[in-house]
């Protein structure tokens, strides 16, 4: 046995550490959305302008929303939309913009550089072109000139690289941000990027395994998290147009990769987008509200807590489903936290596992104000916020 133990220990020698390293554990302060506009037509007062349009938008159609979520979640939606519909802002140089001369694109990324160091909300940033082999230098001009134009890097500040096909493209871009910091002055690991999964090889190689987690373990920890490209992966799939969506079989397992290969490593996944805006004749603009509150609800429900915003109507059913979804959750968390911290057993037994997502949940609907913590204590007396984080970081059993 000494020698079976002395095998075991060579064997295992640091890999727990290596494992803790690259697993450090969830992200519960994750944003709701990422709204995406054109960088040719967003503004200072973009988040304004969206606020009060989806504001607008929910006065319209406060019955039909009730029904959806009932009268104190439409009352939190419309606080929300007021105060700040817009939790993560990225200004697009890619397919929303499309592709415009040099010159340009050139004074549009100063422009956002302006833009985004005006803007004064927790998060924002841009989506670069692709780094592939025609796109790349325009894309590296653009994040430079935008960074330049701002003075600073703005707070909250990231890029996203879409069209991500390989894992060298997740070492290009570490390059990227350090070169970037280098030439700038800017203290190591200032810049962080966002990989967009849009295309089959990103989720299986040609080798068989999983591109994703392989780009995601080459990011340095620079990797913020995984968006999700809805048409592009659909078509390169061979999916017929008017069945792409987000609810769509290979759309699910792509995304089911993504969680796989990000889980417990800190880094985000974001659900896709829907081209369908709640805009046109009355029963079309109801029938676009179901369908986006149906696509949140449902992502919600598998574990993608971020997804695309593409018009200002989507903030309205975002929130909305977002603010139910916790609502619900906390009912039925709660009870088992307390019944946990009691060890009363009772018709379902928890254990240290189960404790963890019941408050990681609790403390994702507190991050986007689905309920107070005087909510939580009044089902649950003993899950304070400190209870909460030792539940979540598995310091109580």
């Amino acid at each position: 046995m000494p020698t079976l133990h002395a095998r075991i220990d060579e064997l295992l020698a640091g890999v727990e550490a290596d494992l803790d390293a690259r697993y450090p554990g969830g992200d519960v302060d994750q944003p709701v959305h990422t709204v995406y506009v054109s960088a040719a037509d967003a503004t200072v007062t973009t988040p304004a302008d969206w606020g009060t349009a989806a504001t607008d938008l929910l006065d319209r159609q406060h019955d039909l929303l009730v029904e959806l979520g009932g009268d104190d979640a439409v009352g939190a939606v419309r606080q929300r939309l007021v105060s700040a519909p817009i939790q993560d802002l990225r200004l697009d140089f890619e397919d929303g913009y499309g592709h415009r001369p040099d010159d340009t694109e050139d004074r549009d990324a100063r422009r956002a550089g302006h833009t985004l160091a005006a803007l004064g909300i927790d998060l924002c940033g841009i989506r670069i072109k692709g780094l592939t082999v025609t796109e790349r230098k325009r894309a590296i001009r653009t994040l430079e000139l935008v960074l330049d134009a701002a003075g600073q890097v703005p707070s909250g500040f990231v890029f996203t690289v879409p069209k991500v096909r390989a894992a060298e493209q997740a070492t290009a871009a570490v390059w990227l941000c350090e070169a970037l910091e280098q030439a700038h002055g800017l203290p190591d690991r200032t810049l962080r990027f966002e990989l967009q999964i849009e295309s089959p090889q990103a989720i299986i190689g040609a080798d068989g395994t999983a591109t994703v987690a392989k780009a995601l373990h080459r990011s340095d920890g620079r990797c913020l998290g995984l968006h999700y490209g809805t048409y592009d992966y659909s078509a390169a799939c061979g999916i017929a147009p008017q069945q792409q969506s987000l609810d769509h079989p290979v759309a699910d397992h792509a995304k089911a990769v993504m969680l796989a290969a990000s889980a417990q490593t800190g880094v985000r996944v974001a659900d896709g987008s829907t081209q369908v805006i709640p805009v046109g004749t009355d029963d079309q603009v109801r029938s676009a509200l179901r369908r986006h509150h149906h696509l949140v609800t449902r992502a919600l429900e598998r574990g993608y807590y971020q997804g695309w915003d593409m018009h200002p109507g989507h903030l309205v059913t975002r929130w909305l489903a977002t603010i139910t979804f916790f609502q619900a959750a906390l009912a039925t968390a709660a009870p088992r936290l307390q019944a946990y911290l009691d060890r009363r057993g009772g018709v379902i037994v928890d254990e240290p596992a189960t404790a963890e997502a019941l408050a990681t949940v609790v403390l994702r609907g507190l991050a986007v104000d689905a309920f107070t913590i005087d909510d939580v204590l009044a089902l649950a007396p003993g899950a304070d916020i400190t209870v909460l984080r030792n539940l979540k970081n598995r310091k109580l059993s």
